[in-house]
């Protein structure tokens, strides 16, 4: 509980300074269910974020109501250090739903048209902004085909291109691969790398940790409303499960004639000085080594510490 609370510090202090979004203690309940119960995080300018948290830990209804979607009880949204309150504020952000939020019986084309129009896109630049989207999402000869004949993949990244016809400054998405195959997940996290080297914030709600180890800034973890959590990967190891790896040795002896087999598992922090002593104490006990697998701690086991839990889909 000491590194929880050393964590909820950091994230509740210096940490929130200086973000381009800014969620700060955020409260709300459904009858007597509380979905967020003081949420706080930031958002810096040209950053990739993960949320991360087991289920019903408050990821949805967090970003819907940064989107406004859900009114707050309690606590506010700050975007460029201002009250997020006013509709032309919240044009300045982008929220694509884990659901597809598509008109199946348009065309690719008429779906960017309908949202462009939505999102306040100016009529002068609709055509450019709808011909930059099939481009970006690689649907330029699809663009005549209706929504509901795409694949699942195709569908994924029109339903993002929809969200962001206007240009936002950030960019919110709820589970923006779930069901997908692996290429599609590359191809749509290209697509969010592009706008990230442009300068857009992106918030993502997602199950997948490699996702999160491999494509985000910084990482936030939230469980039962609050945020636990929150930094780079490797800070986040280094304050709770260390840096040290597991070496797991898989061993076979002789012991009074019979052979007997095993495994061990030992902590190493300097691979370089305690790797070989590891393997001279075997060899010296008569201990022969079928194998080993040396392993990293990983975000995996950052999750599992804090909340207890493994993070399923």
């Amino acid at each position: 509980m000491r590194v929880v609370g050393q964590l909820l510090s950091d994230v509740a202090g210096g940490a929130m300074s200086q973000g381009l979004l800014e969620v700060k203690n955020v409260h709300k309940a459904y009858g007597s269910h509380r979905a967020l119960c003081g949420a706080s995080f930031h958002v810096l300018p040209g950053e990739m974020l993960a949320l991360l948290g087991p289920n019903g830990a408050g990821k949805t209804t967090l970003i819907r109501a940064i989107c406004g979607r859900h009114r707050l009880d309690a606590g506010e949204v700050n975007l460029e250090g201002r009250v997020l309150r006013k509709k032309s504020q919240r044009a300045r952000l982008g929220f694509v739903p884990q659901e597809l939020a598509l008109y199946s019986d348009l065309t690719v084309q008429q779906n960017l048209e309908v949202f462009g129009r939505l999102h306040g896109v100016r009529r002068r630049d609709l055509k450019s902004q709808v011909d930059r989207a099939l481009q970006w999402t690689r649907l330029v000869d699809r663009r005549d085909e209706l929504a509901r004949q795409l694949s699942g993949g195709m569908q994924r990244r029109l339903n993002i291109a929809c969200g962001v016809l206007h240009n936002p400054i950030v960019l919110l998405l709820d589970e923006p691969t779930v069901g997908v195959d692996p290429q599609s997940r590359e191809r749509i996290f290209e697509m969010l790398r592009e706008l990230k080297q442009q300068g857009t914030s992106i918030v993502l709600t997602t199950h997948q940790l490699d996702e999160a180890e491999s494509q985000c800034d910084r990482i936030v973890i939230i469980d039962r409303g609050k945020v636990i959590a929150s930094g780079t990967l490797d800070s986040l190891i280094e304050k709770t499960v260390g840096h040290s790896r597991k070496l797991t040795l898989w061993m076979r002896a002789t012991t009074e004639g019979q052979a007997v087999q095993g495994s061990h598992t030992v902590e190493i922090n300097n691979i370089v000085q305690e790797l070989p002593s590891v393997l001279d104490k075997a060899e010296s006990n008569g201990v022969e080594i079928d194998r080993l697998n040396m392993s990293a701690p990983s975000l995996q086991d950052v999750f599992l510490h804090l909340t207890g839990k493994e993070l399923r889909e």
